[in-house]
């Protein structure tokens, strides 16, 4: 559109009054920021146009909300808001000097927003300006800024706020992962002692006790000390604080954080997690290599020692030169810190079509019609995610030209390839304990999530996760009556133990033991590493093969007995996940990872664990379990079957599981996802660390009566009735707007019977009005945030894809470190034919996939 006119510069000026009047009809639309406000003036809502793109950002003076220039003219249309803040970052040229080169450094006052800068700021080349105006549409008539003496002071004071507004993803909560890490004081001027301290690379201890978890090194003296119970949640006697009480030395990083990507550094002085911008040099100070993760006896490599391969260095591909692709499907992200396990599941999630259709596909119909702040809506920031990802407009190679000179400066230019999904990332782990701090995460349990949050928001009439879901079978046999129950659950990952007894290497592996343990009693450098090799046949025996039931209760006998249970695929999905088993519990509780090595297949067949169901001569086990005292029925107790009292409490069997074989007791572990709302079995176990001290700990759950009991004090809106039904009130509510049943239905479980989103809902999918067919309502939400439920049994159960159990292998997520509170994720995707490798915002060709040495691999269906 053709600007009317330009103001704030040369003779386009007017006058203080024409300022004021042009501005009158819109002051009841701008607002000056408040406390609380959230303003986002670094990103667009629909994409990651920002103040450096070519064309600014956008800012409504009213929302906050920020937009490119391909999406301002739809929120002025849907929101009739004219006057927005026009932010640019310009990326100029220095002017050179009187002896032709660059004017000197100094300090660039032209810089106000609060946006990352490119090491190139302070070149000899390039400098950085900031501009920001007001733009009233439709006509886009420009003010430029700052006018002060001709804006009317609100329009000045709502500028000057919005412009100083901290960015939207600070929380006050320390913990956040939104709160940004602030430099030590000391790390510039920190003073190291010459003592001749070198670390070695494991076998680790405390120099006053001896813990071999949760361990500091001082950085001023080499000292590796423990850490206190409640700075990170681990055991210890605070011997890292007696240090620096004794010493005053004020800075230590933990052992086991230091990766390629930096370590966690925590100030004793100033009482809170820091930066160190020269954690590098003040490691190699004793010896250590953070690049490289290798130390030797005098801290430098000695060339004629075989360096020792580390997983960093095969999963990353390091010491290979690999080839930068760019382009759509090939945009790097940024690692927000430890957010890489979020990074490598989205990129493999849109790297699979349906995805791609649902989102990227549907990206003009879920703009239309989100939500008026679409930062707050899930199925647009999907689909923002995957057009970034996918579109090729933040993956471009760097710009050539045929003139030496020019490429020359082309090649210094500061490139902004890769996006930020840091509005993604604050959506998505909203609310949620783990994944909202800035602690590596299990990716396992990310993918979960994610797939919770897409089945709860359906974009359509098919959902892009039913690709993931498949029916599980579980035969469970009392040993003594040899009777059977049968039952079906729905999962979304196939879970492969380590056959560690299947090692092909087992000579090998006890001859390294044996020389680790020599070099860490005579605190050398460990032995070259050697992993132990599984065949993964083995693997895929183990998880066919029965496992005992702890503490079961036989219903033939109606009395605790021995059982064993087998799983078996009663379908098939179109895309298989498997994850190998690599993380345990160390007698401490602390995650550890078995580092091995399996044969993973390019091609698998599985046909052979389809489910079979009764067969014949087999006996059922009587539907009946053992009672349950409710204290609060008139008559005492009363007793349900399991079945009905599991659907009733909505407990996650699948997570109680996971906890019993850790060997907790089995009512201890209902009542510890009960109590924490079926959030996963991590969740869970935390809820059973922080009560197994309880008397009570390991009694039967004791909840308040349902059914009949409670139906005129339980049933208020919002309860959930035993039918997984939503309540008849809020149904009602909607039937009454004129609405189909079917519909407030459809609405409600997508929504988790939240009235007022449901309502959202169905005003963002007009469409769905018109379709008055019963089908609308065969949706069944899973509603576990580990998206494992007992399958319904009834005509409207999940809805799955079978096929043929054949599938080849695409991708796979792997992770470097030693569990999952640490280390580093990347993905390896094959597309066009060929290996990529994804390493937060590097994007390369991969020469070598560490096939072998994955923790969660993706399969598609071979068509038959």
């Amino acid at each position: 559109m053709q600007r009317a006119a330009l103001f704030g510069g040369g003779d386009a000026q007017m006058a203080a009054g024409d300022l004021g009047e042009l501005l009158v009809p819109y002051m009841p639309t701008i607002r000056v920021p408040k406390s609380g406000d959230r303003v986002y003036k670094t990103e667009c809502a629909f994409s990651y146009d920002s103040p450096d793109s070519e064309g600014g950002l956008y800012v409504c003076m009213n929302t906050f909300l920020g937009f490119g220039r391909e999406h301002i003219e739809r929120h002025y249309r849907k929101t009739g808001q004219c006057v927005y803040l026009h932010l640019k970052r310009h990326v100029r040229e220095k002017v050179p000097g009187a002896s032709g080169g660059a004017l000197p450094k100094r300090k660039n006052a032209k810089l106000f927003l609060d946006l990352e800068t490119n090491g190139d700021l302070n070149g000899d080349d390039f400098e950085y300006e900031d501009e920001a105006k007001l733009v009233i549409f439709p006509d886009h008539y420009e003010i430029s800024l700052p006018n002060i003496e001709e804006l009317p002071a609100l329009v000045t004071i709502a500028c000057d706020a919005l412009l100083s507004a901290k960015s939207p993803y600070r929380k006050q909560d320390p913990d956040s992962w939104e709160e940004e890490l602030q430099a030590s004081k000391h790390a510039k001027t920190l003073v190291q002692l010459d003592n001749g301290v070198r670390i070695p690379p494991s076998g680790w201890k405390c120099s006053k006790c001896d813990l071999r978890e949760n361990l500091w090194l001082n950085l001023t003296d080499g000292s590796v000390l423990c850490g206190k119970w409640f700075f990170d949640g681990s055991g210890g006697n605070g011997h890292a604080v007696e240090h620096y009480k004794e010493t005053g030395y004020p800075l230590a990083v933990k052992l086991g954080t230091i990766t390629p990507d930096g370590a966690d550094v925590y100030s004793f002085d100033e009482e809170e997690p820091v930066l160190d911008p020269h954690i590098a040099k003040h490691l190699a100070h004793f010896g250590i290599d953070m690049l490289q993760m290798q130390v030797t006896e005098n801290g430098l490599r000695d060339n004629d020692i075989k360096p020792r391969v580390s997983e960093w260095e095969v999963i990353q591909e390091s010491g290979v030169k690999l080839k930068p692709m760019y382009g759509p499907g090939y945009t790097g992200m940024k690692n927000l810190g430890n957010s890489c396990y979020l990074n490598a599941v989205m990129q493999t999630i849109f790297s699979i079509p349906e995805f791609q259709r649902a989102y990227v596909g549907n990206l003009p119909r879920i703009y239309d019609y989100s939500p008026l702040d679409p930062t707050q809506d899930f199925n647009t920031q999907m689909a923002k995610l995957g057009h970034g990802l996918l579109s090729g407009q933040y993956s471009k190679p760097p710009m050539k030209s045929d003139l030496i000179e020019q490429v020359m400066k082309e090649e210094h230019k500061p490139q902004h390839n890769g996006i930020s999904p840091r509005m993604f990332k604050a959506f998505i782990s909203k609310g949620h304990p783990e994944f909202s701090s800035n602690r590596q995460q299990d990716a396992q349990e990310f993918f979960l999530h994610l797939i919770n949050l897409v089945e709860r928001n359906p974009v359509g009439s098919e959902n892009p996760s039913d690709v993931f879901r498949f029916l599980v079978e579980e035969r469970t046999q009392c040993c003594q009556s040899r009777k059977v129950r049968y039952t079906e659950r729905v999962d979304y990952i196939m879970q492969l133990p380590v056959a560690m007894e299947a090692a092909t290497n087992k000579d090998e592996l006890i001859a390294y033991e044996l020389k680790r343990r020599e070099a860490e009693a005579a605190r050398r450098a460990p032995p070259e590493l050697v992993r132990a090799k599984i065949p993964f046949s083995a693997c895929l025996q183990a998880f066919s093969e029965p496992n005992n039931v702890e503490d079961f209760w036989s219903s033939a006998l109606q009395a605790k007995s021995a059982g064993v249970k087998t799983s078996r695929f009663a379908s098939f999905p179109e895309y298989l996940v498997v994850q190998i088993k690599k993380f345990t519990f160390g007698l401490d509780w602390i995650p550890k990872k078995l580092d091995v090595s399996v044969d993973m297949p390019d091609f698998l067949d599985i046909n052979h664990l389809r489910a079979t169901g009764l067969q014949p001569g087999e006996e059922e086990l009587p539907d009946i379990a053992p009672p349950i005292i409710i204290p609060d029925d008139p008559k005492g107790t009363l007793l349900y079957s399991r079945r009905s009292f599991l659907a009733a409490l909505d407990i996650d069997e699948s997570s109680v599981m996971q906890l019993a074989e850790m060997g907790f007791p089995l009512e201890a572990c209902r009542k510890a996802v009960y109590y924490t709302g079926n959030l996963g079995a991590e969740v869970a176990f935390n809820w059973i660390i922080a009560h197994m001290e309880e008397p009570d700990f390991a009694e039967p759950l004791v909840v308040p009566a349902f059914g009949g009991a409670t139906s005129s004090g339980a049933a208020g809106l919002g309860a959930v009735g035993l039918d997984n039904q939503p309540p008849e009130e809020m149904v009602a509510i909607i039937i009454s707007m004129g609405f189909q049943r079917n519909l407030a239905i459809q609405a409600l479980k997508a929504t988790n019977n939240n009235l007022e989103r449901a309502l959202e809902w169905i005003f963002s999918r007009p469409e769905l009005e018109e379709e008055s067919e019963p089908a609308l309502d065969v949706m069944d939400m899973e509603n576990h945030a580990n998206a494992n439920i007992l399958a319904e049994t009834g005509s409207e159960g999940p809805r799955i894809k079978d096929g043929p159990g054949r599938y080849e292998l695409f991708g796979f997520i792997s992770h470097m470190g030693t569990s999952t509170m640490s280390g580093h994720y990347v993905c390896h995707l094959k597309k066009e034919g060929r290996w990529v490798i994804y390493n937060d915002l590097r994007v390369c060709a991969s020469e070598r996939p560490p096939k072998d040495q994955g923790y969660i691999y993706f399969y598609h269906r071979i068509p038959s």
